[in-house]
């Protein structure tokens, strides 16, 4: 590692950009749910279809655009998605400001900042790995889980304090201004990106589409890791619905204490991000990886035993504060560990198929564990989450394997 960490200043801008726009999408959370309500008086049916279609609509579209960024200069491509993601979400406040919105505008500024969104975060890992040495990236990876998490306590009550005196969309508009800042601080990282090797068709072919799921489904350890993530995040975000239904309906707990419940354990994922690299300094990266994983599991069973009262806000606290303690840890790792398996010129594409598998599988356990939670009852359906989660270290390779031999620079033809 470099001495103190120093990263350098071209990380330290494209951090920097990070958090911005982190922080924008945090505030503006829940706005556009709230402007359709509010504004347009959409009924529950279109509420739901802005997080659902817009995000399955969203991550369609990502689709092509793995393999379209993989030939290209990454910084290019991760400063074109922020400004698509302001242009996109600027069209909001100026047509509420001419009395134009509609739902069908909401719908499709939610699909191309979800396409966006997943193209960035895709094309940024292919960065992340071509701006720092291989040592390097455990340490940046655990400052983006810090970052991440820190905005994740503080950007909501800023959002909801927002809301409440200047209206949701005052928070679109913060969301896009922030995007149009990270472009800006990713254009400050400056320096030279080499041009990628470009393929002898120029044409993005349909066959193209699939491989990044062909790279990750012949790596033996990718393979196992990647459906051990997808299932984990998937069953983990299908039951909060679930639990805001029981909380705050049948065990009668007061809104400021279910945001409470979720809010305060978030601090688990400062410290757990601050450990990973102390973890992996003595016990290596790929034991740390299987003990996080393994240990992430075994908390969300807990909810299943959630009662009224003071007891059950503390169950709630402390299950999601182990919870999120071990993703804290798990995260960086991971990220890291997924990075040194990729060979450069697969990166995107791979990046890409995992962050659509993802969102997919989570919309559609979302849908199926609503359909449980009404006929078995929300706490039978959150402990049958629980059950299966604790399945989904078997799913983790015990035995770690070498690195896969990166293919020889092809000379720059820029």
């Amino acid at each position: 590692m470099r001495s103190g960490h120093r990263l350098g200043r071209r990380f330290g801008w494209f951090w920097a950009a990070y958090g911005t726009s982190a922080l924008g999408t945090w505030l503006a959370f829940g706005a556009f749910p709230l402007i359709a309500v509010q504004v347009l008086h959409a009924g529950p049916a279109e509420v739901a279809a802005l997080s659902s279609v817009g995000a399955a609509v969203g991550a369609a579209v990502a689709v092509p655009l793995g393999p379209w960024t993989e030939f290209r200069r990454k910084r290019q491509v991760l400063i074109a998605m922020d400004l698509m993601r302001f242009a996109a979400l600027l069209t909001v406040p100026a047509a509420f400001a001419l009395g134009a919105l509609t739902f069908l505008q909401l719908l499709l500024v939610s699909v191309v900042v979800a396409a966006a969104d997943i193209t960035f975060r895709a094309a940024s890992g292919a960065y992340l790995k071509n701006l720092l040495p291989a040592e390097d990236l455990l340490v940046a990876n655990a400052r983006f889980e810090s970052t991440a998490w820190t905005i994740t306590i503080v950007g909501p009550p800023l959002g909801g304090a927002a809301i409440g005196l200047l209206g949701p969309v005052a928070t679109v508009v913060a969301d896009a201004v922030s995007h149009l800042l990270s472009a800006l601080g990713i254009r400050a990282t400056g320096g030279h990106e080499p041009r990628p090797e470009r393929r002898k068709a120029a044409r993005v072919r349909a066959g193209d589409l699939l491989d990044g799921w062909r790279y990750i489904l012949s790596d033996t350890a990718l393979r196992p890791l990647f459906f051990n993530t997808v299932l984990f995040n998937g069953l983990v975000m299908a039951v909060q619905p679930l639990l805001a239904v029981q909380m705050l309906g049948q065990l009668g707990f007061a809104p400021w204490q279910y945001g409470l419940a979720f809010a305060a354990p978030s601090i688990g994922g400062l410290l757990g991000s601050r450990l990973a690299r102390p973890l992996v300094t003595r016990f290596g990266q790929h034991r740390v990886l299987v003990a996080a994983g393994s240990l992430r599991a075994v908390w969300p069973i807990g909810l299943a035993f959630l009662g009224p009262g003071t007891g059950g806000l503390l169950l709630v606290i402390g299950v999601e504060f182990g919870l999120i303690l071990c993703c804290g840890v798990f995260n960086p790792v991971h990220a890291t560990y997924r990075l040194h398996r990729i060979v450069t010129d697969r990166v995107t594409r791979t990046l890409t198929a995992w962050a659509v598998t993802t969102k997919a599988t989570t919309a559609l356990l979302t849908a199926l564990w609503g359909v449980l939670g009404s006929l078995l009852g929300p706490r039978t359906a959150v402990g049958l989450a629980g059950a299966l989660l604790l399945a989904t270290p078997l799913l983790l390779r015990r035995r770690e394997e070498a690195l896969p031999a990166e293919p020889k620079p092809a000379r720059n033809r820029a």
